[in-house]
């Protein structure tokens, strides 16, 4: 239901996770795919149309979630979550740390540069470790690692909004 309402504003779905706990939230990550990005006004239409979709449903006695909830929407962020297959191709050569569901080669955390992705299996060139081969079933989370090499690829497409940059090297 979610992806179907990002898909709709144009927006790749890369994550939804509901946190249980006092507080308990739903939290909506998406992007736009020509740019990876979302503004704070996609993210603002996102949860308008996420929020009526879940409003009307709770009036027809159909809610999803039982209980109150905060809606959480924004961008992956820089040191993103790797939900999807392509995520693995598309941020080859950069380091992500994956945690598994079953150990590999008595591993439960890899950590490395991402070789790709083959099928179902995800390879990550781990320094200390070597070479790691992941079935994409296997994996409970994976998280790009903030790194100079991932700043220098994901700088914003566009400065549309931004009062002042300062570029490094001038005063």
């Amino acid at each position: 239901m979610i992806a179907a309402e990002a898909q709709a504003l144009g927006f790749d779905l890369v994550r939804v996770k509901l946190f249980a706990g006092d507080d308990r939230t739903l939290q909506v990550m998406a992007e736009r795919p020509d740019t990876r990005q979302l503004t704070i006004d996609d993210c603002g239409a996102l949860s308008r149309a996420i929020s009526e979709r879940l409003d009307a449903l709770e009036e027809a006695g159909k809610d999803p979630i039982d209980g109150t909830y905060r809606l959480e929407v924004s961008s992956p962020g820089i040191d993103r979550p790797l939900t999807r297959r392509a995520d693995f191709s598309d941020w080859a050569g950069h380091e992500a740390r994956i945690s598994v569901v079953e150990a590999v080669d008595g591993l439960k955390t890899v950590k490395g540069d991402i070789v790709g992705i083959d099928g179902d299996i995800v390879t990550i060139a781990d320094n200390k470790h070597g070479t790691q081969t992941i079935a994409f079933d296997n994996i409970h989370s994976a998280k790009l690692k903030l790194t100079d090499a991932l700043i220098a690829s994901t700088a914003p497409l566009a400065q549309d909004g931004a009062e002042f940059i300062e570029e490094e090297g001038q005063d």
